[in-house]
C-alpha cells in the first residue's frame, strides 16, 4: 500500500472498530469522524469511497440486530432456497460458480512437490492480499500487509513447490470479485490442500449466498455432524482462501460476529460491504 492509502485504511478500520463497539448508542457522523481525525465532510466521502456506502447505513448493516435479523429470516432455508435468480442481481449467484478440487494425496503429503505456484500481490477494499495459483486453480489467498511475511507463510505451506511471482489469468479472474465484477467467476477454480472434512466444510461455506449469514451450528448440521461445531470452527479458521470461500459469513448463534482469522474489524467491514452491494443489486 502507498503511504496515504495506508493512512486511509487505518482511519477507516479504526472508525469501523468504533462503530462496532458503540453501535448501541448509534453514534453520529460527527462522533465517528472525530475518531478518524477528519471533518465530517471528508470522513463521509472517504468512508463512502472505501466501503461503498455511507457511514450511517454501514452502521445499520453491521449491528448485531442486522446479524440476528439475517439469521431469523433465513435460518430454515439458508442453503435450500433458490437464490432468486433475476430478482436480486447476479452477485447473489457467484458462490455457486466457484468449485473446489482437492490436491492429490501425493501433493498433500509432499508439500506441493512438483507443483509450480504463481503468486502476486493486490490491493482490495479490505487491505493488501497475496494470491497464489497452480495450473488447476487458486490455492492461497490471504490478507497481509507485509509482503515478505506473506510469502514466507505461503512457502511454509508448500515447502517443496516451485514459486514464480506473476499475475496469471486464474488470479485475474478471481480478483475481479473485489471490483464487483462477477462475469468471470464461472472460470474460478480452487485447488486446495486440506483434509476431507475441511474440504466438505469449505464447500458448504460456498453455498451461503452473498448478503446472508449462517452459524457454526448450521454448518455442522450441513456436513452431517451436528455435534461438531468446534471442529467446524477450526476448519473455518483454517480456510486458505479468504473472501472467495466466505468464512466471514459465519457468526455465533447469539448474533455476535465472533472471530476471524484476518481480524474482526475486517470481518465486520466485509459483512457490511456485502450487505450494501446486495441491497444495491436488488434495487
Amino acid at each position: 500500500m502507498k503511504a496515504q492509502e495506508e493512512i486511509n485504511f487505518t482511519r477507516i478500520t479504526e472508525a469501523i472498530n468504533f462503530i462496532q463497539l458503540n453501535f448501541k448508542s448509534q453514534p453520529s457522523l460527527e462522533e465517528i469522524a472525530e475518531k478518524a481525525n477528519l471533518s465530517p465532510y471528508h470522513f463521509q466521502r472517504l468512508f463512502s469511497e472505501w466501503a461503498g456506502t455511507s457511514p450511517k447505513r454501514f452502521l445499520q448493516y453491521i449491528s448485531i440486530g442486522y446479524a440476528k435479523k439475517c439469521l431469523k429470516e433465513n435460518q430454515a432455508s439458508l442453503f435450500e432456497t433458490a437464490l432468486e435468480t433475476g430478482l436480486s442481481g447476479t452477485s447473489r449467484l457467484h458462490d455457486l460458480f466457484v468449485n473446489i478440487e482437492g490436491m492429490t494425496p501425493g501433493e498433500y503429503k509432499n508439500g506441493g512437490e512438483n507443483l509450480v505456484i504463481s503468486y502476486s500481490f493486490a490491493e482490495t477494499p479490505f487491505g493488501t492480499i497475496i494470491v497464489a495459483s497452480t495450473l488447476k486453480g487458486i490455492c492461497h489467498l490471504v490478507f497481509s500487509e507485509e509482503e515478505e511475511i506473506a510469502l514466507m507463510q505461503l512457502k511454509a505451506k508448500f515447502p517443496a513447490a516451485n514459486f514464480i511471482r506473476r499475475l496469471d489469468p486464474i488470479q485475474q479472474n478471481a480478483l475481479l470479485i473485489f471490483q464487483n465484477d462477477w462475469t468471470k467467476l464461472n472460470q474460478v477454480k480452487l485447488h486446495l490442500k486440506g483434509t476431507a472434512f475441511q474440504l466438505k466444510v469449505w464447500e458448504t461455506l460456498l453455498k451461503i449466498p452473498m448478503g446472508k449469514l449462517s452459524t457454526y451450528g448450521n454448518i455442522a448440521r450441513k456436513v452431517d455432524n451436528p455435534k461438531a461445531s468446534r471442529a467446524v470452527g477450526t476448519a473455518i479458521g483454517d480456510n486458505p482462501v479468504a473472501f472467495l470461500i466466505p468464512c466471514h459469513r459465519v457468526i455465533q448463534a447469539s448474533g455476535a460476529l465472533g472471530g476471524y482469522h484476518w481480524g474482526t474489524n475486517r470481518k465486520t467491514a466485509i459483512i457490511g460491504w456485502e450487505a450494501a452491494k446486495t441491497e444495491t443489486d436488488s434495487l
